[in-house]
């Protein structure tokens, strides 16, 4: 019982924390007042974060994409270019806009926080590694071109990046595009120049 109301805790700092930095900046929030929103008091967050920091860095490794991406590699790849890229674009555009607010506060405020951009970072280090072992074992396979896996997997992935900050801050260019068509456009352009 007692990991359960820390993990509901800890659950409840963070979620405090991400809407009021969203709202505020980093900077525009004290301890104090992401504890008062949650329900604890300051000395429950300390006991739980030790610091503002990693109470935001907390927030990243556990909302951020790293491991949905990893499980989607896992269990729901089908060998098939088109399929799986169109898949994997799905779900990082889900995972990107449903974590909006958390990923605006580190373009907002990140690269103030002592290496907080480097471990933050590790998300699309990881999507990296994952999308180049995945590209190799597609050219292995012989259903993908000899290429450079690292360039393609970095090509891809900012790819969908531009697309989903492009989508939180409501860029007026996609206004008038259907989101999912844009994505189905992105990956068969990708995919039809990687086909053998």
């Amino acid at each position: 019982m007692a990991g359960f109301q820390k993990h509901e805790t800890t659950d409840k700092l963070i979620l405090a924390a991400i809407d009021l930095m969203a709202e505020y900046g980093y900077n525009g929030v004290t301890t104090q007042e992401i504890a008062e929103r949650a329900g604890f008091s300051e000395k429950t967050l300390f006991r739980h974060f030790q610091s503002k920091q990693n109470l935001l860095e907390m927030a990243f490794q556990r909302y951020h994409y790293a491991d949905e991406m990893k499980l989607l590699f896992e269990t729901q790849i089908k060998w098939d270019l088109h399929t799986d890229l169109l898949m994997i674009a799905r779900s990082y555009h889900e995972i990107m806009y449903r974590n909006r607010k958390l990923i605006m506060i580190a373009a907002k405020d990140g690269g103030n926080l002592p290496n907080f951009r480097e471990r933050t970072h590790r998300h699309p280090q990881q999507l990296k590694a994952l999308l180049v072992d995945y590209f190799e074992s597609m050219i292995q396979r012989e259903k993908m071109v000899a290429t450079d896996p690292e360039t393609k997997a970095l090509a891809f992935i900012y790819m969908n990046y531009g697309a989903a900050i492009g989508r939180m801050n409501e860029d007026p260019m996609l206004r008038n595009v259907q989101f999912d068509k844009l994505i189905e456009e992105e990956v068969w352009l990708f995919v039809r120049a990687l086909l053998p």
